[in-house]
């Protein structure tokens, strides 16, 4: 009869392992991408934004002051045309900038917003039209391995040519 009671209790402790395994499955799924814009919106055109996701911070200064809300594709000018939301109480010059960094070497992509010096602000739903896009490391890391090799033959032409 031991036996019974200890499958009931496996069955039972199982159970219960599921439903809150279950239950943080859905709170993770609920909170993706899915955060509510508080503040107003903005948008901003870029060439490439690799790595920038929905969801992704939007920071001055370093401080986090929004959310990236929507991408999609101009299909007039191919651009990524990225929307995102800025805290209330921060109204942008007409001449800020935003670009697509990370944060940190291994980090995600974010939107870093530049405040520039005007007196006019960009109203809500307006555009930030001075931007940056992304870099891609893998072209840089690219470029850089392409001056490595030209530099190594130009330093080798240069030592085994006879003056």
């Amino acid at each position: 009869m031991s036996g019974t009671r200890r499958n009931a209790a496996e069955l039972l402790t199982g159970a219960v392992v599921i439903v809150i395994a279950a239950g943080f499955l859905a709170y993770a799924i609920a909170g993706t991408g899915r955060a509510s814009a508080s503040g107003y919106l903005l948008r901003a055109r870029f060439d490439r934004i690799d790595g920038l996701a929905i969801g992704a911070d939007v920071r001055l200064a370093g401080v986090k002051v929004g959310r990236v809300t929507a991408e999609k594709i101009d299909p007039q000018t191919f651009q990524a045309i990225v929307t995102f939301s800025m805290q209330d109480s921060i109204k942008l010059p007409k001449d800020s900038s935003a670009q697509i960094t990370t944060s940190g070497l291994l980090g995600g992509s974010v939107l870093s917003v530049v405040p520039g010096g005007a007196t006019a602000t960009i109203p809500p739903g307006g555009t930030v039209t001075i931007t940056q896009s992304a870099v891609s490391l893998e072209d840089l890391l690219g470029k850089f391995i392409f001056n490595v090799s030209d530099l190594t033959k130009a330093v080798q032409k240069k030592i085994l040519t006879p003056k």
